[in-house]
């Protein structure tokens, strides 16, 4: 007679930590998103890019109406006024969250539950521009943002605003050449989720990166940490099943 004694209980294990910075957004339909918060180094870079553009703008603008003397000069001032204020609104509202710069570098600005960005929050995160300015050369800015697990300057956070990295077109992922295992305990479906995931990342993940993750991963897997990267992959394998 097969043994009705009931299956050990599976030990606790401990909440893994996050993976990566990426940013979980759950839709009022229920939809998950997940969102790529963008780093303070490409955010400065994209400053820098649009503050160039504004500024050959403003300087071409100034010798075109200079020549017009005075009135000329007030033409200028007051374009200075709407290029400085308005650059940055007028861009995200109408562009899909990007500037100039934004678009180069791959990022777009939206609100906190992923939904594109409105009037309301784009003039609020650029008028508090000038506080994150403060003191100098945007220190309340950058300490913002490094203080933040979003990065979010002190403009983002009262707009409930993100900067993200936009989306591109999915290419068909693949996994790597590994054999077919099976998970050592039954595997949520955000746990399943997280392994395909790593394993259909992989090729674009450093060696080094690769193996830090693998090994947060090594304990609960029940391997050395030096065949986890290998285990995984073959856990992946598993659940995709015969192709």
């Amino acid at each position: 007679m097969p043994s009705t004694a009931p299956l050990p209980p599976r030990s606790p294990r401990p909440a893994a930590p996050l993976l990566d910075t990426r940013y979980h957004v759950e839709t009022p339909e229920g939809i998950d998103l997940i969102l790529r918060p963008a780093g303070l180094v490409p955010r400065a870079l994209a400053f820098a890019i649009d503050l160039v553009i504004r500024g050959l703008f403003l300087l071409l603008v100034y010798v075109a109406l200079g020549s017009l003397g005075q009135f000329g000069m007030g033409l200028a001032t007051i374009l200075l006024f709407l290029v400085t204020w308005w650059y940055m609104v007028l861009f995200e509202v109408l562009n899909q969250g990007r500037s100039p710069g934004k678009q180069l570098l791959g990022l777009r600005v939206v609100h906190d539950d992923g939904t594109p960005i409105g009037w309301a929050a784009s003039l609020t995160r650029n008028l508090l521009r000038f506080v994150d300015i403060l003191p100098f050369a945007y220190t309340l800015g950058i300490i913002s943002c490094l203080n933040h697990r979003a990065f979010k300057r002190l403009g983002d956070i009262a707009a409930g605003t993100l900067v993200v990295y936009r989306d591109t077109t999915p290419g068909t992922p693949t996994l790597p050449d590994a054999e077919p295992l099976r998970a050592p305990f039954v595997l949520s479906l955000a746990e399943q989720r997280a392994l395909m995931g790593f394993a259909e990342r992989a090729e674009q993940l450093s060696t080094a990166r690769r193996t830090e993750l693998a090994g947060i991963l090594a304990e609960p897997l029940q391997v050395p940490p030096d065949q986890a990267e290998r285990h995984i992959h073959g856990i992946a394998r598993g659940l995709l099943g015969p192709t």
